[in-house]
């Protein structure tokens, strides 16, 4: 059940008690998470944002956009200035402001795992269209959807885009969109983990039935476990929020885990804990209460 007026206190209890172990990290979520849905970061949250970065807790924005999306929040990144961005396929450094974001860490889907995960996918998943996600390039099937309000690099089968001679080749391949205008979308994406196997990584985050595939084992918590082992952050001192499928792992491997009051629910049911919803600043109501020391 979905807990929309108040902040629960935590379900499951992580190694060491919670409140033993102060936060060092808050790992968040965008869409549906931290903003709002008219896609603005409220004042609520900002100042929220600020006063965790102020009493030393670091925050990570942590989610399925590519880089050229995080304009949005590209002022709030603070002194480390970095965002785990396309589920955990990068790392990137935002100090420079859109299009100028230097890639830091890059977990790239080789190119004959995509090649074999959207074989295995048209077979199981016939009428699934398809784009692909690069660093710097973004490239769609031509029957694929207008979902991104964007203009494509480039026009071809996912086939010829992911050869190994293609002209897009000697850029790192960051994640497959795999869309179906028929399935429903969480059928869609057992459908597609089972039919993928261990090739790839596939989740989903979008309401419709859009599925992201990544490398293996690439996911939004194992890019952010690298990024705190290199701090010396435990996954006992991480906060994490989220709405998503994609969120699910990041929730469940967080020492504290928050799902919005608008999350699926599986994320109800992998997070330790429920805020309110992202419209209702569920992430601020939550980092407020831990600067107080109440949660």
């Amino acid at each position: 059940m979905r807990d929309n007026g108040r902040v629960t206190s935590a379900t499951r209890q992580p190694e060491t008690p919670a409140a033993a172990t102060p936060p060092r990290l808050i790992a968040t979520d965008l869409d549906g998470t931290l903003l709002r849905d008219d896609k603005s970061v409220s004042p609520r949250t900002i100042a929220a944002l600020a006063a965790a970065e102020e009493a030393g807790v670091e925050v990570f924005f942590v989610t399925g956009r590519p880089a050229r999306w995080m304009d949005v929040v590209s002022e709030h990144v603070h002194g480390h200035g970095l965002a785990i961005c396309g589920n955990g396929a990068a790392v990137v450094d935002l100090h420079g402001g859109p299009g100028t974001h230097r890639f830091v860490k890059v977990r790239e889907l080789p190119r004959k795992n995509a090649l074999h995960a959207v074989q295995l996918l048209r077979e199981a998943a016939p009428g699934t269209v398809y784009a692909v996600e690069q660093t710097f390039g973004f490239h769609q099937e031509p029957t694929y959807p207008k979902l991104h309000m964007e203009i494509p690099d480039a026009l071809a089968p996912a086939e010829d885009l992911l050869a190994p001679d293609s002209h897009t080749a000697g850029e790192p391949v960051l994640k497959i969109l795999a869309y179906h205008p028929e399935l429903e979308p969480d059928a869609f994406l057992t459908l597609a983990r089972i039919a993928i196997g261990d090739r790839a990584n596939v989740t989903r985050s979008s309401p419709s039935a859009l599925l992201e595939i990544s490398g293996p084992e690439v996911s939004k918590a194992s890019t952010l476990a690298l990024c705190c082992a290199e701090r010396g952050i435990s996954h006992e001192e991480v906060v994490a929020f989220g709405d998503m499928p994609n969120d699910v792992e990041m929730l469940t491997w967080a020492g504290r885990s928050y799902a919005m009051g608008n999350a699926h629910p599986d994320v109800l049911a992998a997070a330790s804990g429920h805020t309110v919803a992202n419209n209702d600043d569920g992430v601020a109501v939550v980092i407020e209460r831990l600067l107080e020391g109440r949660l």
